[in-house]
């Protein structure tokens, strides 16, 4: 055989190239002997047909502002395959990069431009959905000017979305809205008060006599309590299927997780005692107090993503009388040994993204139903470990509550 084509990946752009070597070695044959360079052609047309087929899809002009940006910017841009296009005025810098992702894992790195402005775009098409980032300028971090700010990461990171082909369950639309409201309640193990907020469906306020059951939703690592509204668009989720009648009216209590400072990597320093204080001694008794609820562990449901599913795992298998409803977004799994003695629970809810390990949840799904336990699980398809993830599976697990 000849090799007269090497390939090779970088990311997600396709190269080719012919070594020299092997093509001067293709001349010196072709004088030899007609056989070898018909073989050699018949290579060569074959590794550049190959080359052809392997070569990225052109990126096409049809970008539009992100609908997270500030007010009257255009940038950043999105366009119909999911690319993300960036603009950053910084005249006087050396290198712009934007950082993409949770902690700003990956990166595109923009070019200066003949205005002195800086611009770029993804090497490849982005999953559906929100993402966070920032802007590293000669070395420091930033967040870019365009765009809307979202708490991540320990800090506000600017947002953006990419359009996904099933974003209309979570669309706004013209129907009746529910209530997300800020509460301040008393923590007396902290020694402070905490803050809450709290959904209340369409129609809570003009039926004084009805009580609603409560999900207790908690974000992840380095997000806080705005995070289910803000990034995953609880209410908006809850407003639209409320509206389609697929599932009955439910209070959701979104709080801030953390009661101590955990650093990245250092998860494992939380103290998840305290934070289960405030949650079951002082929100739930606050929530019961203050709001129109069925103050009854059959109508109380607890779920988190990521560091929230870490959470709610603890908590429910730590105060098996408090929820009879668990869910598990890309947050672990349970075991038949873990709740064995959970005589009143109703259902398991675990799911993740396609992305991420969805072997481990259909495995743990089989086992549990083995033994006997009603449980469901969902896998978000074409989604790593990301608010659309998160949002699609509370638009599954909202219907399977409450029953």
């Amino acid at each position: 055989m000849y090799r007269l084509a090497s390939f090779h990946n970088k990311q997600s752009a396709k190269l080719c190239k012919i070594n020299i070597s092997d093509f001067l070695y293709l001349i010196k044959t072709i004088k030899m002997n007609i056989k070898p360079f018909a073989m050699a052609m018949a290579i060569l047309v074959s590794s550049v047909t190959c080359c052809a087929q392997n070569t990225a899809p052109a990126i096409i002009e049809d970008f539009k502002p992100s609908e997270l940006n500030q007010p009257g910017q255009l940038y950043p841009m999105v366009n119909s395959q999911g690319y993300a296009r960036f603009k950053i005025i910084a005249p006087s810098a050396d290198s712009v990069k934007v950082s993409l992702g949770l902690g700003g894992r990956g990166g595109t790195r923009l070019k200066q431009q003949a205005d002195s402005s800086w611009m770029g775009t993804t090497e490849g098409p982005m999953d559906e959905g929100f993402h966070y980032y920032n802007v590293n300028v000669d070395g420091g971090k930033f967040n870019d000017p365009g765009a809307l700010n979202f708490y991540g990461s320990i800090r506000w990171e600017s947002g953006i979305e990419i359009p996904a082909h099933d974003q209309d369950f979570y669309a706004l639309k013209n129907v009746p809205h529910g209530h997300v409201q800020q509460v301040l309640f008393p923590s007396p193990s902290t020694n402070t008060s905490r803050r809450a907020f709290v959904y209340t469906p369409p129609g809570y306020q003009n039926d004084n006599k009805k009580n609603y059951p409560v999900l207790y939703l908690q974000h992840g690592w380095g997000e806080d309590e705005t995070a289910w509204s803000n990034q995953g668009h609880a209410n908006l989720i809850m407003d639209n299927m409320i509206a389609e009648g697929k599932i009955e009216p439910f209070i959701i209590v979104m709080t801030y997780g953390m009661t101590n400072t955990a650093r990245w990597g250092k998860i494992r320093e939380f103290k998840m005692d305290t934070f289960q204080t405030v949650l079951t001694d002082e929100l739930i008794p606050y929530v019961d107090a203050n709001f129109r609820t069925i103050a009854k562990q059959s109508h109380r449901a607890m779920a988190g993503l990521s560091m929230g599913g870490m959470e709610t795992h603890t908590i429910t298998l730590n105060k098996p009388d408090v929820f009879s409803y668990y869910a598990l977004l890309s947050g672990g799994i349970y075991t038949p040994e873990e709740i064995k003695n959970h005589s009143k629970l109703k259902l398991i809810f675990l799911s993740c993204g396609s992305k991420e390990s969805p072997d481990r949840i259909k495995d743990a799904t089989a086992a549990l139903k083995k033994e006997g336990f009603n449980v469901v699980s969902y896998i978000s398809e074409n989604t790593a470990h990301e608010f659309l993830t998160w949002r699609r599976s509370l638009k599954e697990l909202a219907p399977l509550l409450f029953k």
